[in-house]
């Protein structure tokens, strides 16, 4: 059975060939991440030894790649984008994969009707790479099951504010290394289980009131006139009504499956458990690699007054070593966001 345990780190520099640059023989601190429906971040402090100085000195942002290893696992890569030079250490700053479509636009002019979100996602994606592949691949895990009509034009709109607003509508990504992932946002497979014994600080359980909608009103193009809504008073809650516009939507029938798709993420109100700075005993029955947002754990907790017995879907990871002193030794930290998905604990 895997265990949490204290994983030991290791990073190396690539540029944008994969040749490696340099990699990091005295790794002081180095924090990773990942995502759900966005853009994770990595940071590195280095202290630079041998000519591993004179290497790292000539690093220069988006030209050059952060990869990590957790006990020789590959679990994180993108393109760095911030480096600090300064008195006997190197501090490098990193996005994930996806970063890159945050520079990306369409590029071509595109029309899909009646199709998967997931066929949408994935030409998004490849679109975005085509002109420039810093080297990435795509993994469907499973269809949205939900289906749309939506028009793209080439130039308008940054590629990943497009995927992200898919990401409304029913279809899930996030990135493990240099791949992207789709998934259906029903996709309820877990990965391990955690309770109360693998968290001996505690955690914290709130609800997102501010996330709580009722009724959603969605108007697509101008020239389509599409305009879809779902949802209305709820018997608990009460009304509360939201709009919003999505452009790229060309048919009545595709905005009120994003309606829907919103309603279904926004009511009943979205609860979340953080473990926070509190991170998970090294002994808890996880593997810290498969702990992927979009997957889920089986969360029993009785040590807040709200219990929690639920297959909740990972939203979050943060993972951070650090090498420590001669005082201080160093120590993993494991922490992991969760959010409800409605189904119960096996």
């Amino acid at each position: 059975m895997a265990v949490a345990g204290c994983g030991t780190h290791a990073v190396q520099i690539l540029d944008r060939g994969g040749a490696v640059v340099a990699a990091a023989n005295v790794l002081t601190e180095i924090e990773w991440t990942r995502i759900l429906d966005g853009v994770s971040t990595a940071r590195a402090v280095i202290n630079p030894d041998g000519d591993c100085c004179n290497r790292l000195g000539r690093l220069s942002t988006w030209a050059h790649r952060l990869v990590v290893y957790r006990d020789d696992r590959y679990v994180w890569d993108g393109p760095v984008t911030g480096i600090s030079w300064s008195l006997g250490q190197v501090e490098l700053q990193a996005q994930d994969v996806l970063a890159w479509l945050d520079r990306r636009v369409i590029h071509e002019n595109k029309t899909f009707t009646k199709v998967d979100l997931a066929e949408v996602a994935e030409w998004l994606i490849e679109d975005g790479y085509r002109p420039d592949d810093p080297g990435h691949s795509v993994q469907v895990v499973g269809k949205a099951g939900v289906t749309g009509s939506r028009e793209y034009f080439r130039n308008v709109g940054q590629t990943l504010d497009h995927l992200s607003q898919l990401a409304e509508a029913g279809i899930d990504y996030t990135a493990i290394g240099s791949k992207v992932l789709l998934l259906p946002e029903d996709h309820l497979v877990a990965v391990g289980r955690l309770s109360d014994a693998d968290l001996p600080d505690g955690l914290d359980v709130a609800e997102d009131g501010a996330a709580l909608v009722s009724r959603w009103v969605v108007v697509g193009s101008e020239e389509s006139g599409a305009i879809g809504e779902y949802g209305g008073v709820d018997p608990y809650y009460g009304l509360h009504e939201r709009y919003v516009e999505m452009n790229e939507i060309t048919d009545n029938e595709s905005a009120t499956e994003a309606a829907r798709a919103r309603r279904r993420a926004s009511l009943p109100v979205p609860v979340v458990v953080d473990t926070q700075q509190v991170t998970i005993s090294p002994l808890a029955a996880i593997d810290v690699p498969s702990l992927v947002p979009g997957w889920c754990l089986d969360v029993t907790s009785a040590s807040t007054c709200r219990v929690v017995r639920q297959r909740l879907k990972i939203t979050g990871l943060k993972v951070a070593e650090t090498a420590g002193n001669g005082d201080t030794p160093g120590a993993e930290s494991v922490q992991v966001q969760v959010a409800a998905t409605g189904a119960e604990t096996p």
